[in-house]
């Protein structure tokens, strides 16, 4: 089979043109990192690769309101609802994480033990200690991709 120059070099340009969005927000390292900013509060999160994570990054930078919920998370409403495709199961739960709540479609940043539900979807773990998502209160929020 013969192979043309050109049809390979348009092929690698179409190819280029439909990386998603997602993969600029990659660090070197190739992972994908986002932060939240709130009443001079700060945390970072390496994402997890999945549709539903995909879809947060696709909506960012975002200018949201954080709060507490519960006696161990903070919840951020968002715009619209994200593509549920990154479903799995996991039982691994810890404090760090954050997660999709399918119920309401919000985000829960997670900073103290918490249980596995079929109605949660795993995007990330932060990067560091939780103290600042233990800040209480209801604040603007900054999400954004690092």
């Amino acid at each position: 089979m013969t192979t043309h120059p050109n049809r390979r070099a348009v092929l690698a340009g179409a190819a280029a043109l439909m990386i998603p969005a997602v993969a600029r927000a990659q660090s070197s390292s190739g992972a994908m990192r986002m932060r939240v900013s709130f009443d001079d509060q700060q945390v970072t999160y390496q994402l997890f690769d999945n549709p539903t994570t995909r879809d947060l990054v696709s909506m960012l930078p975002a200018e949201l309101e954080i709060r507490d919920f519960s006696t161990n998370e903070k919840i951020v409403h968002l715009p619209r609802r994200l593509d549920e495709g990154g479903f799995e199961a996991f039982h691994d739960e810890t404090p760090g994480d954050l997660c999709y709540f399918l119920g309401w479609g919000n985000l829960a940043l997670f900073h103290d033990d918490y249980t596995f539900r079929d109605d949660l979807i795993r995007l990330g773990h932060i990067e560091g200690d939780v103290a600042p998502l233990l800040h209480k209160g209801t604040y603007p929020v900054r999400i954004e991709m690092l």
